[in-house]
């Protein structure tokens, strides 16, 4: 085994995953606030940590379980574990100890409402979905999609202590991109995960089928990224996002579907990132500069 580095303990934490998610999350937490503010700094600095502990324990766990998985496909196979950076023993120690100090701050230092909705999202993806949903059902996203899309909500508690139907909505956004947003990637690399044997959607149904879904999919996420305006929730600011967002998201979901080019897979997941973070940004932006007082 090679010298282990801070690097390698990074590496698997997934920091690319967790930086956005934590976007949706601190969006959350800065949505809740009413009228429009700051989180309180006691409040913001222990869940920003705790929720980022959380997430970084979760990806951790799914590497540890998905070791013999992530050496056949190429695009893990340099993950820590599998390169012989890091120990499983090692990985198991760091992974617990960020998951009992993130539910410690949680709970003691934000509310345990908080804490309790986390531990519900830690399991539901690092095991539910790690060690049985993604082998067992081609649906495996959608349903474990449950658990990666409560971020926001998660946020939103920490502020608030409760169940707001507007932080509903934002959970409802991301669990409906989740589908497109990964079964493009998954069309990339569908002979990856046929010889991992993993019943991702394109190993099962086949590429065209997963094409059209990855459309159908879309289209309902433009239908479900309008509910914050239509609910009062956000303003003009956010709707022309949302919809300039949603059709560039639709156009490249349309070439998927009837184009044949070997490029747009991975040219749909990489806007399907975009698309997540900037229509976070506008909900903020709409919440803190609202666009009526300056119309005429």
């Amino acid at each position: 085994m090679s010298t282990t580095t801070w690097r390698d303990y990074l590496a698997l934490t997934k920091p690319g995953v967790v930086m956005l998610l934590m976007v949706t999350a601190v969006a959350g937490m800065f949505l809740a606030t009413d009228p429009p503010g700051m989180v309180p700094p006691h409040i913001l600095i222990p869940a920003f940590v705790g929720l980022s502990l959380a997430m970084m324990a979760s990806a951790a766990i799914n590497q540890i379980m998905d070791q013999k998985i992530d050496a056949i496909m190429k695009r893990t196979e340099q993950r820590p574990l599998v390169a012989g950076k890091l120990s499983p023993r090692a990985a198991v120690a760091f992974a617990v100890a960020l998951a009992m100090l993130s539910m410690a701050m949680l709970y003691f230092l934000v509310n345990p409402m908080t804490a309790w909705l986390t531990l519900f999202g830690f399991v539901g993806y690092a095991f539910v979905y790690t060690l049985y949903l993604k082998r067992a059902t081609p649906q495996n996203i959608v349903i474990g999609g449950v658990a990666g899309a409560i971020p926001p909500l998660l946020g939103w508690v920490a502020v608030t202590n409760e169940l707001h139907p507007h932080a509903w909505l934002l959970v409802l956004i991301i669990f409906v991109w989740t589908p497109p947003h990964f079964w493009a990637l998954a069309i990339h690399r569908a002979d990856e995960y046929a010889k991992a044997d993993i019943p991702m959607l394109p190993v099962t149904h086949g590429i065209p089928f997963t094409r059209e879904s990855v459309l159908y999919y879309t289209i309902l996420l433009f239908v479900c990224s309008l509910l914050p305006y239509l609910t009062g929730m956000s303003g003009l600011i956010y709707l022309l996002a949302a919809v300039i967002l949603g059709a560039i998201f639709l156009a490249h979901a349309v070439r998927l579907r009837f184009s044949e080019d070997p490029k747009l897979p991975m040219k749909t997941f990489g806007y399907s990132i975009t698309y997540l973070f900037v229509l976070f940004t506008a909900l903020l932006v709409d919440h803190y500069i609202p666009l009526y007082p300056f119309i005429v």
